[in-house]
């Protein structure tokens, strides 16, 4: 069944419910705790009134063997309980990590981020942190105050209003502590992303810092950050811990108050000793989660705001049945009035792109910088958004497929190459699980990788280190290729494949893109150096987010090679010209 808008909005929410259980059995050992904790009054009460007046030892004795009887109670019931919400918690990162992580994943390419991308990672640590501490047990507790408060008042009607005058004083100290530390702990988690990202960023690009002497720069541009960052924090420790400080020190009043009271009540003959000491402990008790929820509040403040941008994000990017499988695709990549940008962004990089590639064919995209081509690039792989048209696979528009299934038929070498920690066999199977032997040497084969990897220390199991750290940026994108063509498949999109290769790697570049062609693939190169292009069969030109021209390589290349050796005014109307057969090549 599908899920609705509504309920994908609670994805969270739906996986605590199904806890609903686990809560009802927090709750019935919060309510057996709760009336454990009688215990002390009523051993005061009985001591004060019993065992003094009788002087009664084994009196004594026997009332001390109950009450160590009822603690042990009371305490086996706290460490269940507590329990029970670590398991709560280890429920909904069981229930939701997976999906965490997919979001997490598939953010950047729908989604306009901020900072390191991970702030939905640290909201969830900060919901399951909260969820298995003593925040939670706080709450349960707080529905027992009535209770404390009504035995007060069987005690004695003066005890009750003295304790329902203390709870209305600490519920209004609550109040202002919500109030107080939202704002300020919303500011205080936005700083504290900004300086991380820029740490981040800062530790990826630490040999240009080095190298250029931008390092003292960097520092003080740290400072304002994590200045900023702990003067929101501070702020927020300054107002939660000043009205926790308030509220306990009220609190010892209050109990010191109900003493006073007690004692009065005793002078005038209007209650029994014992009630002095069991009406304060009563009382300090009924007061004790209030006092514990205002000191948790700064976390429970902080999970609040986690779960409400858990739920924003999963709202916006909520999770689909899957479609029904395609054939794999065979035949043609065709482009329809294709126009996209950056995810979340309101701006077009590329516009208007119309073109058709037949199996066994290579294109390769070209232009200045900054003229769509990457952008253009990620489209037809479904990486980003299209804002308009589409881009099919046999007919099949790429949001018809499921994106683990497209996978398989997809190969994809980025501009900036990354590999993952692990060893080569795995990066270039894509870490699938019982990969083939076979296929991943087909592969490097393919890329014409496998005696580099031969060489390498450990061969296919050498261990490459986090983002390949133990590779040279050439042999990185060598081995990447091989990831790009793993599984033989349909259509195989280069951008930039020739940025750390040497002679021999461009020579390998060109056989592994004829090998795709040979075996009825399609091969998409994104270039600027002319040696890229020279196992492709098509050119596309692209031109501050436009096509200018598609078609037989030696055709478009020597239409460019013309309009560039023309003066700049008659170059301006061919390039006008030049738009119009290609849009008349591509349709």
């Amino acid at each position: 069944m599908t899920l609705t808008q509504k309920q994908r909005a609670s994805e969270p929410a739906q996986a605590l419910r199904n806890c609903r259980t686990a809560f009802i059995g927090v709750g019935i050992a919060s309510a057996l705790v709760n009336v454990l904790y009688l215990t002390g009054s009523f051993f005061m009460l009985e001591v004060y009134d019993r065992v003094l007046p009788s002087r009664s030892i084994p009196t004594l004795i026997a009332l001390c063997l109950l009450a160590l009887l009822l603690y042990s109670f009371q305490g086996a019931f706290e460490m269940v309980r507590g329990r029970m919400l670590v398991r709560i918690a280890g429920a909904l990162d069981e229930a939701m990590s997976a999906r965490i992580y997919r979001a997490i994943v598939q953010a950047p390419l729908k989604l306009r981020t901020h900072g390191d991308g991970l702030q939905a990672l640290r909201d969830f640590d900060q919901v399951r942190s909260f969820l298995s501490g003593s925040g939670p047990s706080a709450f349960f507790d707080l529905p027992w105050l009535p209770f404390y408060i009504l035995i007060c008042f069987l005690f004695h009607p003066m005890i009750g209003i003295v304790s329902i005058i203390g709870s209305l004083i600490l519920i209004v100290l609550t109040f202002l502590t919500n109030r107080g530390t939202q704002a300020p702990s919303k500011r205080a988690s936005e700083a504290g992303n900004l300086r991380n990202a820029f740490a981040q960023a800062s530790q990826r690009n630490a040999e240009v810092m080095q190298a250029m002497g931008m390092l003292g720069r960097m520092s003080r541009k740290w400072d304002e950050r994590n200045d900023t960052y702990r003067e929101e924090n501070r702020m927020t420790s300054d107002v939660g811990n000043g009205y926790g400080a308030l509220s306990k020190v009220f609190r010892m009043a209050l109990q010191s108050g109900v003493l006073a009271t007690g004692a009065v009540l005793v002078i005038e003959g209007l209650a029994s000793p014992g009630i002095i000491i069991a009406g304060s402990i009563l009382t300090a008790r009924a007061l004790a989660p209030v006092e514990l929820a205002i000191g948790n509040w700064r976390g429970f403040v902080a999970a609040r705001q986690s779960w409400a941008r858990l739920n924003e994000l999963l709202k916006a990017m909520p999770e689909r049945d899957a479609p029904l499988e395609l054939p794999a695709p065979r035949e043609r990549l065709t482009a329809e009035g294709l126009a996209g940008g950056p995810p979340g962004a309101q701006r077009l990089t590329f516009a208007d792109v119309n073109f058709a590639v037949r199996a066994g064919s290579a294109l390769g995209i070209i232009g200045p910088s900054a003229s769509g081509k990457s952008s253009l690039a990620r489209a037809l792989i479904g990486i980003w958004p299209a804002f308009r048209g589409s881009a099919r696979l046999d007919g099949a528009a790429l949001d018809q497929w499921d994106s683990d299934r497209l996978g398989r038929h997809i190969g994809y070498l980025p501009q900036d190459v990354e590999l993952f920690a692990g060893t080569v066999a795995q990066n270039i199977a894509r870490f699938e699980e019982n990969a083939s032997s076979d296929a991943i040497v087909a592969a490097a084969r393919a890329a014409r990788v496998n005696d580099l990897i031969l060489k390498l220390p450990n061969g296919y199991e050498t261990e490459i280190g986090e983002g390949g750290a133990s590779l040279s940026a050439g042999q990185r994108q060598r081995v990447a290729l091989a990831r790009a063509l793993y599984g033989e498949p349909f259509l195989v999109v280069l951008d930039e494949p020739n940025s750390n290769l040497d002679a021999e790697g461009e020579q390998a570049l060109s056989e592994a893109i004829m090998s795709v062609r040979q075996r009825g693939g399609i091969v998409i190169v994104i270039a600027h150096r002319p040696s890229a292009l020279a196992a492709t069969d098509l050119v596309l030109m692209m031109n501050e987010g436009r096509m200018q021209a598609f078609g037989p390589k030696d055709e478009v290349l020597a239409k460019i090679l013309r309009q560039e050796s023309r003066p700049p005014q008659v170059a301006g109307a061919a390039n006008l010209k030049v738009v119009g057969e290609g849009q008349d090549n591509a349709q």
